[in-house]
Protein backbone atom coordinates (compact mmCIF):
# COMPACT_ATOMS: atom_id res chain seq x y z
CA UNK A 1 0.00 0.00 0.00
CA UNK A 2 1.72 3.37 -1.19
CA UNK A 3 2.33 6.23 1.24
CA UNK A 4 -0.94 8.97 1.85
CA UNK A 5 -1.82 11.17 -0.90
CA UNK A 6 -0.08 14.98 -0.42
CA UNK A 7 -3.00 17.03 -0.80
CA UNK A 8 -2.85 20.72 -0.61
CA UNK A 9 -5.88 23.39 0.04
CA UNK A 10 -6.06 26.28 -2.20
CA UNK A 11 -8.91 29.05 -1.39
CA UNK A 12 -8.62 33.22 -0.57
CA UNK A 13 -10.64 32.67 2.59
CA UNK A 14 -9.01 31.35 5.81
CA UNK A 15 -12.05 30.12 7.31
CA UNK A 16 -13.07 28.12 4.14
CA UNK A 17 -9.70 26.09 4.26
CA UNK A 18 -10.19 25.87 7.76
CA UNK A 19 -13.24 24.34 7.64
CA UNK A 20 -12.70 21.54 4.64
CA UNK A 21 -9.29 21.15 5.74
CA UNK A 22 -11.50 19.71 9.36
CA UNK A 23 -14.14 17.91 7.29
CA UNK A 24 -11.28 16.19 5.25
CA UNK A 25 -8.80 15.81 8.06
CA UNK A 26 -9.79 11.83 9.00
CA UNK A 27 -9.33 11.00 5.42
CA UNK A 28 -7.39 7.70 5.47
CA UNK A 29 -5.35 7.78 2.21
CA UNK A 30 -5.02 11.47 1.74
CA UNK A 31 -2.44 14.44 4.20
CA UNK A 32 -3.51 17.54 3.81
CA UNK A 33 0.25 18.84 3.86
CA UNK A 34 -0.13 22.79 3.38
CA UNK A 35 -3.06 25.29 2.94
CA UNK A 36 -2.92 28.57 0.84
CA UNK A 37 -4.26 31.23 0.00
CA UNK A 38 -3.51 31.61 -3.90
CA UNK A 39 -2.26 30.34 -7.11
CA UNK A 40 0.92 32.46 -7.31
CA UNK A 41 1.79 30.60 -3.33
CA UNK A 42 0.58 26.96 -5.20
CA UNK A 43 3.24 27.68 -7.84
CA UNK A 44 5.91 28.39 -5.91
CA UNK A 45 5.39 25.36 -3.67
CA UNK A 46 4.95 22.49 -6.15
CA UNK A 47 8.53 23.86 -7.91
CA UNK A 48 10.28 21.90 -4.58
CA UNK A 49 7.71 19.52 -2.84
CA UNK A 50 5.82 16.67 -3.87
CA UNK A 51 2.21 17.06 -4.45
CA UNK A 52 -0.50 14.56 -5.21
CA UNK A 53 -3.67 16.17 -5.33
CA UNK A 54 -4.91 19.79 -5.12
CA UNK A 55 -8.40 20.74 -4.36
CA UNK A 56 -8.55 24.41 -5.10
CA UNK A 57 -10.97 27.02 -5.18
CA UNK A 58 -12.54 28.78 -8.53
CA UNK A 59 -12.11 32.37 -7.69
CA UNK A 60 -8.50 33.00 -6.36
CA UNK A 61 -6.97 36.58 -7.00
CA UNK A 62 -4.19 36.98 -9.29
CA UNK A 63 -4.91 33.96 -11.14
CA UNK A 64 -8.07 32.08 -11.60
CA UNK A 65 -8.47 28.81 -10.01
CA UNK A 66 -9.13 28.09 -14.40
CA UNK A 67 -5.92 29.25 -15.37
CA UNK A 68 -3.96 27.52 -12.21
CA UNK A 69 -5.16 24.44 -13.01
CA UNK A 70 -4.01 24.56 -16.41
CA UNK A 71 -0.54 25.99 -15.98
CA UNK A 72 -0.17 23.11 -12.75
CA UNK A 73 -1.30 20.10 -15.55
CA UNK A 74 1.01 21.32 -18.31
CA UNK A 75 3.99 21.07 -15.74
CA UNK A 76 2.85 18.01 -13.68
CA UNK A 77 -0.06 16.05 -15.75
CA UNK A 78 0.03 13.53 -12.83
CA UNK A 79 -1.05 15.94 -10.22
CA UNK A 80 -4.62 15.46 -9.33
CA UNK A 81 -6.52 18.40 -9.34
CA UNK A 82 -10.49 19.26 -7.91
CA UNK A 83 -11.76 22.62 -8.09
CA UNK A 84 -14.62 23.83 -5.51
CA UNK A 85 -16.84 26.81 -6.09
CA UNK A 86 -20.08 28.16 -4.86
CA UNK A 87 -21.08 28.49 -8.48
CA UNK A 88 -21.72 25.38 -10.67
CA UNK A 89 -22.80 27.16 -14.12
CA UNK A 90 -21.88 24.37 -16.84
CA UNK A 91 -19.50 27.05 -18.65
CA UNK A 92 -17.14 27.09 -15.65
CA UNK A 93 -17.28 23.67 -14.70
CA UNK A 94 -16.69 22.47 -18.47
CA UNK A 95 -13.70 25.15 -18.76
CA UNK A 96 -12.01 23.75 -16.02
CA UNK A 97 -12.44 19.94 -16.75
CA UNK A 98 -10.89 21.09 -20.41
CA UNK A 99 -7.95 22.91 -18.68
CA UNK A 100 -7.05 18.99 -16.94
CA UNK A 101 -9.37 19.40 -13.85
CA UNK A 102 -10.18 16.06 -12.91
CA UNK A 103 -13.27 17.30 -10.90
CA UNK A 104 -15.46 20.01 -9.89
CA UNK A 105 -17.39 20.22 -6.35
CA UNK A 106 -19.85 22.70 -5.01
CA UNK A 107 -18.66 24.17 -1.61
CA UNK A 108 -22.08 23.40 -0.39
CA UNK A 109 -21.71 19.62 -0.95
CA UNK A 110 -21.68 16.87 1.61
CA UNK A 111 -18.37 16.04 3.40
CA UNK A 112 -19.63 12.39 1.78
CA UNK A 113 -19.88 13.79 -1.11
CA UNK A 114 -16.05 16.02 -0.66
CA UNK A 115 -14.94 12.50 0.49
CA UNK A 116 -16.28 10.14 -2.57
CA UNK A 117 -15.46 12.70 -5.11
CA UNK A 118 -11.37 13.18 -3.79
CA UNK A 119 -11.71 8.56 -3.70
CA UNK A 120 -13.15 8.48 -7.13
CA UNK A 121 -10.33 11.40 -8.75
CA UNK A 122 -7.35 8.97 -7.05
CA UNK A 123 -8.91 6.22 -8.91
CA UNK A 124 -8.62 8.28 -12.05
CA UNK A 125 -12.25 9.16 -12.45
CA UNK A 126 -13.43 12.30 -13.42
CA UNK A 127 -15.54 13.57 -10.89
CA UNK A 128 -18.69 16.10 -9.55
CA UNK A 129 -20.75 16.80 -6.60
CA UNK A 130 -24.08 16.02 -7.50
CA UNK A 131 -25.34 18.96 -8.08
CA UNK A 132 -22.80 19.36 -10.49
CA UNK A 133 -23.61 16.50 -12.10
CA UNK A 134 -26.95 17.19 -13.18
CA UNK A 135 -25.73 20.30 -14.52
CA UNK A 136 -23.16 18.17 -16.57
CA UNK A 137 -25.43 15.17 -17.86
CA UNK A 138 -27.38 17.99 -19.79
CA UNK A 139 -27.16 17.11 -23.71
CA UNK A 140 -23.77 18.81 -25.01
CA UNK A 141 -25.83 21.04 -27.77
CA UNK A 142 -27.17 23.28 -24.53
CA UNK A 143 -23.34 24.90 -24.55
CA UNK A 144 -24.25 26.30 -27.67
CA UNK A 145 -27.31 28.17 -26.89
CA UNK A 146 -27.16 28.87 -23.38
CA UNK A 147 -25.58 31.97 -22.22
CA UNK A 148 -24.56 31.94 -18.62
CA UNK A 149 -26.15 33.89 -15.96
CA UNK A 150 -24.17 36.10 -14.15
CA UNK A 151 -24.16 36.06 -9.84
CA UNK A 152 -25.29 38.47 -7.83
CA UNK A 153 -21.84 39.90 -7.38
CA UNK A 154 -21.19 39.80 -10.78
CA UNK A 155 -23.94 41.70 -11.80
CA UNK A 156 -23.23 44.53 -9.30
CA UNK A 157 -19.91 44.61 -10.65
CA UNK A 158 -21.13 44.51 -14.51
CA UNK A 159 -23.99 47.17 -13.53
CA UNK A 160 -21.22 49.58 -12.69
CA UNK A 161 -18.73 48.85 -15.43
CA UNK A 162 -21.50 49.55 -17.79
CA UNK A 163 -21.48 52.89 -16.00
CA UNK A 164 -17.81 53.38 -16.80
CA UNK A 165 -16.61 52.85 -13.06
CA UNK A 166 -13.48 52.06 -12.75
CA UNK A 167 -12.35 49.04 -10.44
CA UNK A 168 -11.31 51.45 -7.72
CA UNK A 169 -14.56 52.96 -7.86
CA UNK A 170 -16.44 49.65 -7.88
CA UNK A 171 -14.54 48.36 -5.17
CA UNK A 172 -15.53 51.66 -2.78
CA UNK A 173 -19.20 51.32 -3.99
CA UNK A 174 -19.71 47.52 -3.30
CA UNK A 175 -16.59 47.70 0.05
CA UNK A 176 -14.94 45.34 -1.46
CA UNK A 177 -10.59 44.81 -2.20
CA UNK A 178 -9.29 45.99 -5.47
CA UNK A 179 -8.27 42.65 -5.54
CA UNK A 180 -11.37 41.15 -5.26
CA UNK A 181 -13.07 43.49 -8.24
CA UNK A 182 -10.49 42.82 -10.13
CA UNK A 183 -10.56 38.83 -9.65
CA UNK A 184 -14.27 39.42 -10.74
CA UNK A 185 -13.85 41.55 -13.65
CA UNK A 186 -11.37 39.44 -15.26
CA UNK A 187 -13.03 35.87 -14.58
CA UNK A 188 -16.39 37.90 -15.64
CA UNK A 189 -14.81 38.42 -19.04
CA UNK A 190 -13.14 35.25 -19.20
CA UNK A 191 -16.82 33.46 -18.59
CA UNK A 192 -18.31 35.26 -21.85
CA UNK A 193 -15.25 35.06 -23.42
CA UNK A 194 -14.88 38.55 -24.32
CA UNK A 195 -11.73 40.86 -24.94
CA UNK A 196 -13.15 43.85 -22.88
CA UNK A 197 -15.31 45.87 -21.02
CA UNK A 198 -16.70 47.26 -24.12
CA UNK A 199 -17.64 43.95 -25.74
CA UNK A 200 -18.40 42.74 -22.14
CA UNK A 201 -21.03 44.83 -21.99
CA UNK A 202 -22.44 44.97 -25.25
CA UNK A 203 -23.32 41.21 -25.00
CA UNK A 204 -24.22 41.55 -21.79
CA UNK A 205 -27.34 44.55 -22.87
CA UNK A 206 -27.80 42.24 -25.81
CA UNK A 207 -29.49 39.00 -23.80
CA UNK A 208 -30.83 41.41 -21.12
CA UNK A 209 -28.38 40.17 -18.44
CA UNK A 210 -28.29 43.19 -16.19
CA UNK A 211 -31.85 44.30 -15.97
Amino acid sequence: MRDKYKMIVVDDHPIVISGIAGLLSDLENVQIVEKMQSGVSLLDYIENNEVDLILMDIFLPVITGIDLCKAVKQKYPQVIIIGMSSQSERSLVMQFIQNGGNGYILKSASFDEFKNCINKAIDGEIVFSDDVKAIVSQPMSEDLDTIPSLSRREKDIAILLSKGKQTQEIADELFLSFLTVQTHRRNILQKYKTKNVAELITLLLKNNLLD
